[in-house]
């Protein structure tokens, strides 16, 4: 193979409160879509840096991850792009503070919502990609692994 391959890596924030799930509503190339907070890992930031920082930027809480979900690979096909597009997902689980007064969604989100994995799962077509029910669905069955799995050499943060 004469390409490199390079997975896109990405971080996500699992939430869930009462029974409800927190998730942003986005506009993307392909329209608006569900998604957990998410996004793609900075360079110099560890996974669970990104995880908090992807959480804050998108919903304007402060997240502290507890527990690593588990880590996912993805082959996406975006509708208006002729390039499919993979990505490596590391999930976190945890919990979020109230929103901060003033703070605005990034850009591109419309707002956050709280919807239960039945509700989710019946807005299966508005989701991002398929890893949002699958995590979710995770989540349910008590997956969880210790923070301490997700190494990052000091020469990352440096």
């Amino acid at each position: 193979m004469s390409t490199i391959w390079k997975p896109s890596v990405t971080v996500a924030a699992v939430v869930e409160a009462q029974g409800r799930f927190l998730v942003v509503e986005e506009q993307t190339p392909d329209g608006i879509r569900l998604n957990q907070p998410a996004g793609h890992l900075d360079p110099g930031e560890t996974p669970l840096q990104g995880a908090a920082r992807e959480a804050l930027e998108e919903t304007a809480r402060v997240f502290t991850p507890t527990a690593l979900l588990g880590v996912y690979l993805v082959r996406t096909q975006p509708l208006l792009r002729d390039q499919a597009v993979t990505y490596l997902r590391f999930a976190f689980v945890g919990s979020v503070g109230e929103p901060e007064p003033g703070r605005a969604l990034d850009d591109g989100i419309l707002r956050t919502l709280w919807l239960s994995a039945d509700e989710l799962r019946s807005r299966a077509a508005e989701h991002r990609s398929p890893l949002v029910m699958k995590c979710i669905d995770d989540y349910l069955a008590g997956q969880r692994f210790p923070l301490s799995v997700v190494y990052t050499h000091a020469s990352v943060t440096e």
